[in-house]
């Protein structure tokens, strides 16, 4: 999988995808959707690489997007401005404008001020603009605490008992037109239970809708399904048909209405490799330290969330020792893995931090005046 003899031209660290993967990830993600007539938008957020935007957008599907800098890069990639949602609980005017401007398909809107906002932006460029309220379901998604989104606890969404504040609020403003539902309950979920008590809560929702004699097209219910982290090579494609068919058998769709979903770290997660090289094999009292040219400059999600990514020594084969897996950083927080195995390391070798393509090259930073790591792929190289 990995062009050793290539890699020694190139400059570490580096981030490495395999677009042939992409390109069969996106196809079983499509196939699995188009069963059931439902739509995909990309969320941007996960990678915005121009060249994986560009691959997405060629098969055909629509573009979640969290800032005005992401709706330009969606159309800049191909992306046609009625597959574009805007989400986010924080829009400027500026990038409500951007929207508005282009025309896309809707905006996920999280409060009473944000429709309030839009409606007047839309009004004095005498448009209309469509939007759908991103409801706070109150379900668990039981993952780590900071990419939890859908509880009363957290700061997105509009909370249930504030829903027919809402409506009430909608029938004064002529500028925003009301067309759907959101739902985003957190990210890298593999339990599919919680999808299931999303789809009975979104049931009850839309019956409070329905009291308030509101029948809406569109329910999008984000995305969060997750992948495998530990074994990227046995299962690098998530189960599409699985979560999918969790949709179709618990919410059952109304005539003309159709369901969408925001998938990105399932989309691009697997395809996309952080490559680093050994500076040092440091030897301490009671462990060693394998020392990378790579710190969470590049690959932050260890540092930020406890995250795990396998680690490979893709240079050697020789018998397996235990190492701290360390960056350059000056933070004791620059650790990609403690006590992991990996064939003998030394100084030069290759190293692997798998299932990076997602939050690895877009959260990258230049923390400590580092460069930022240049990006190749699989079929170009």
């Amino acid at each position: 999988m990995f062009p050793l003899d290539k890699f020694k031209e190139l400059k570490t660290p580096f981030y490495f995808y395999d677009t042939d993967l992409l390109q069969k990830t996106v196809e079983t993600a499509l196939n699995a959707a188009n069963r059931y007539g439902y739509n995909i938008h990309y969320a941007v957020k996960a990678n915005a690489n121009p060249r994986i935007l560009s691959i997405i957008s060629k098969n055909g599907l629509g573009a979640d997007c969290v800032s005005g800098g992401e709706i330009k890069a969606a159309l800049n990639a191909g992306f046609p401005a009625d597959k574009i949602v805007f989400a986010g609980v924080g829009k400027a005017d500026w990038e409500i404008n951007i929207g508005l401007d282009a025309g896309i398909f809707c905006f996920n809107v999280e409060s009473v001020q944000e429709l309030e906002v839009i409606n007047e932006l839309a009004y004095a460029k005498n448009k209309i603009a469509s939007v759908a309220l991103r409801i706070n379901p109150e379900v668990d998604a039981c993952t780590h605490h900071h990419i939890t989104t859908g509880k009363q606890e957290n700061k997105f969404g509009i909370n249930l008992d504030q829903i027919s504040h809402v409506l009430d609020k909608l029938k004064q403003l002529s500028s925003v037109k009301l067309i759907g539902l959101h739902f985003h309950i957190g990210s890298q979920l593999t339990d599919l239970d919680p999808f299931r008590i999303l789809c009975s809560q979104a049931v009850n929702i839309q019956k409070q809708l329905e009291e308030h004699k509101i029948t809406v097209e569109h329910i999008n219910f984000g995305g969060g399904l997750g992948i495998n982290y530990e074994n990227p090579e046995q299962n690098p494609i998530p189960d599409f048909n699985g979560y999918f068919e969790i949709f179709h058998r618990h919410f059952p769709l109304k005539v003309s209405q159709q369901i969408h979903f925001e998938p990105g770290r399932s989309i691009i997660g697997q395809s996309g490799t952080l490559i680093s090289r050994v500076l040092y094999v440091k030897e301490g009292t009671s462990k060693k330290f394998a020392v990378l040219d790579a710190g969470f400059t590049d690959l932050i999600r260890p540092a930020f969330y406890g995250a795990y990514h396998k680690i490979e020594n893709i240079s050697s084969e020789e018998p397996v020792e235990i190492y701290d897996v360390v960056g350059p950083i000056c933070e004791s927080s620059d650790c990609f893995g403690k006590q992991i195995a990996l064939n003998k390391c030394r100084r030069g070798d290759f190293i692997a931090l798998r299932s990076a393509g997602a939050y690895g090259e877009i959260m990258a930073s230049q923390y400590n005046c580092r460069q930022l790591p240049d990006s190749y792929f699989y079929d170009s190289l």
